[in-house]
């Protein structure tokens, strides 16, 4: 393996260490990665819930929420239609529970047995059928374009929460959010469904506000060189719509001439420390103005006591905020201290939010959404809410997976906790899942548990059963393309889990891998990749062969009359071409830092933790350790190649440590009592209650 350590700009680093009152270990970290624009950094060091992006930043939020509060109104009919995976599965919990706080009985429907992915034209007119009238797809429903124009015929509007790619010919659905399309107006494109559903939910907590589609007008002038500097900020839904900032010399221009009396005109005006804000008006609309100006400092004061009596000037210079951002004037600071009281002081959008951020870290972690922007506060908050505060569904699948007791992570989620929800879907039952979470009958939710626990296990036995079944064609596929993909198909796979067999072999091949059911008629597959390769733009080329396609940039599913099958394999083989050639042998470990003894040391979790939550996107650290010393080693494993438990010595510490699948290398590339240099991670180990740190093994050299 090569050791690849990119070089690093020192005066960069101590920069950042200085600005952002970090150490230089973790400034040199986040050089190493990339992480140095201040609206990158951000996210790695915040986790406040006000860090978040606003979602009237979807420039069709207001349409939607309006629809849903008039459905509300009216009494109208309303379905939810979800995936069947489980960030769909999370996705529909998650919409179902936030209609039925507004007042809404809503139905719920996700695709159950051989159904294909996303809305059809069946379940359409079942919904019809019952006087439906708003049918909201949620982590589906943008490439379902003649279902949605049905829908429309029959009186149904549609609203499509959905972050799958879009394609070009969008559905003519009612109002569609996905930060993928363009013009959304959101600045962030990498959510879940579930996350994006969950923008949504607290649009809805925000509509129930007395400030729901009201324009604040927030006010501050200032003195600057013989003149006052007048700034206004129009918020509306706390999105700023428009600002204007004017100098005036008092006395100079006739005031009504000026642009700020027209901006202000027939405005409620908001300031900070009314009393000056009023002498300076007075300068600039003279001594006998009537002027209105409420002072909010009172109110926000109640929320942030630290405040009290503080100018604007003083709580910018205090601002931890103030780091990440180039410049902001005193507005600015009002501004993002008035949003941050109302979401503060509205209860809905602070504690009432964050309860439903469990299932959108479980949504995002189960599609392997890039850990990076808002996403790590998402799934970071969702974490603490699993271990402090986990919904009865939740907890129930946390007890019977053994984790009762352990500081549950990311990884936890990924491999214990979303393969039980995908295997409702795998297996054509997802409304298994729903229903465990849905129901408040604790006997219920135990039976339902036993299922899809029996469902998971079920699930593993036709993944090894389809893997034993492909393994040779997906060599022979892997071999004729020259290393650049993998494609295999048969009878032997059962549909649903074809997603799980690509990924094992995208990851096993390290190449882009397509995987296909032979059905009686139809031929149903997935495709996974990873950064670099993009599956979804090679199946757009594959366009006219499908039924139904869509998917992520590096995750994606489709469905062919099966005749098409064979047409389908000799044109991946022609774009297969087209693909840069690579050399399977190399393979390389990114180290984020090279340690001398004395930061190998107990404390060095601290810095770990900062950096979580790991996953897509924000890989775990990398470090590496000169001249340790093997003190212990045993070969443990009852399969081949079997693994390695180690006792490495680096300086005054001694830390267990695991190597997975090395038990071939020892005696071999190094022994017992060896002086190594040894690539690693460092996290915790759980065993009988007791939480130790342990070293991964990644590499090892004498």
């Amino acid at each position: 393996m090569n050791w690849r350590k990119r070089e690093l700009d020192t005066d960069l680093v101590r920069s950042m260490s200085s600005r952002y009152d970090i150490d230089l270990l973790t400034a040199s970290i986040m050089a190493r990665r990339g992480v140095t624009d201040p609206r990158v950094v951000k996210f790695f060091l915040e986790s406040n819930l006000l860090q978040l992006h606003n979602p009237f930043l979807f420039s069709e939020m207001d349409s939607v929420t309006d629809r849903i509060l008039a459905a509300a109104e009216d009494g109208e009919r309303v379905r939810v239609f979800g995936d069947r995976d489980a960030d769909g599965i999370a996705s529909t919990i998650l919409m179902v529970e936030a209609l039925r706080a507004s007042g809404i009985d809503a139905e719920w429907a996700v695709p159950n047995g051989n159904d294909p992915y996303g809305l059809t034209d069946a379940a359409i007119d079942q919904f019809a059928e019952r006087d439906g009238t708003l049918l909201i797809s949620v982590d589906c429903g943008i490439s379902n374009h003649t279902e949605i124009e049905h829908a429309a015929k029959l009186g149904i509007d549609t609203i499509v929460i959905d972050h799958h790619n879009p394609p070009a010919d969008l559905p003519p659905a009612f109002a569609i959010i996905n930060p993928k399309l363009p013009g959304s107006g959101y600045p962030f494109r990498d959510l879940s469904g579930c996350g994006v559903t969950a923008k949504v939910v607290w649009a809805l907590h925000f509509a129930r506000t007395r400030l729901y589609n009201q324009t604040i007008c927030l006010l501050n002038i200032r003195p600057g060189n013989e003149a006052l500097i007048v700034e206004a900020v129009l918020l509306t839904n706390l999105v700023e719509v428009d600002r204007i900032v004017e100098t005036i010399v008092p006395g100079m221009v006739a005031i009504d001439q000026t642009r700020i009396t027209k901006f202000l005109s027939g405005r409620e005006l908001f300031a900070y420390d009314s009393p000056a804000q009023l002498k300076w008006l007075k300068q600039v609309y003279g001594e006998n103005a009537e002027i209105g100006v409420t002072d909010i400092a009172p109110e926000l004061w109640k929320v942030f006591p630290g405040f009290r009596d503080t100018t604007l000037v003083r709580i910018r210079a205090s601002s931890r905020l103030q780091r990440y951002e180039e410049t902001s004037d005193e507005i600015d600071v009002l501004s993002r201290l008035f949003v941050a009281y109302v979401q503060r002081s509205e209860e809905s959008l602070a504690a009432g939010y964050e309860a439903c951020l469990d299932l959108v870290a479980l949504g995002t972690l189960a599609d392997l959404m890039p850990l990076v922007d808002e996403n790590r506060i998402l799934v970071g908050t969702g974490l603490r809410r699993m271990n402090q505060r986990p919904r009865p569904a939740l907890r129930d699948l946390i007890v019977r997976q053994g984790l009762d007791g352990k500081r549950i992570d990311a990884t936890d989620v990924g491999w214990k906790i979303s393969p039980l929800i995908n295997a409702t879907g795998r297996l054509g039952v997802p409304q298994k899942a729903v229903e465990l979470f849905l129901c408040d009958d604790s006997s219920k939710r135990a039976e339902l548990v036993d299922e899809i626990l029996g469902l998971n296990n079920e699930r593993k036995k036709l993944g090894d059963v389809g893997w034993e079944a492909i393994l040779d064609e997906a060599r022979v596929s892997y071999q004729d393309s020259n290393c650049r993909l993998v494609q295999v198909g048969s009878e032997r796979i059962h549909r649903g889990i074809t997603g799980v067999i690509a990924a094992r072999l995208a990851r096993f091949f390290q190449a882009p891998s397509f995987v296909v059911a032979l059905l009686e008629d139809r031929a149903v597959g997935s495709a996974r990749s990873f950064e670099g390769v993009n599956v979804k733009e090679m199946l757009d080329q594959l366009s006219p062969l499908f039924q139904d396609y869509g998917g992520h940039d590096y995750a994606a599913g489709y469905n062919m009359v099966r005749d098409n099958y064979e047409r389908f394999c000799e044109r991946l083989v022609e774009i297969a071409s087209r693909l840069e050639n690579r050399d399977p042998s190399v393979t390389e470990i990114e180290v984020d830092a090279e340690l001398p003894d004395k930061y190998i040391s107990p404390e060095l979790v601290s810095i770990v933790d900062r950096f979580e939550p790991y996953g897509e996107g924000n890989p775990p650290l990398v470090f590496v350790a000169r001249s340790a010393a093997i003190e212990e080693m045993r070969i443990v494993g009852k399969r081949e190649p079997g693994h390695l438990r180690m006792l490495i010595r680096t300086g005054d510490h001694r830390w267990p440590a695991v190597f997975w699948n090395a038990a071939d290398r020892a005696n071999r590339d190094f022994a017992l009592h060896d002086t190594v240099d040894i690539a690693f991670r460092l996290g915790r180990n759980y065993y009988r209650d007791q939480e130790n740190l342990q070293l991964t093994i990644l590499d090892i050299r004498k």
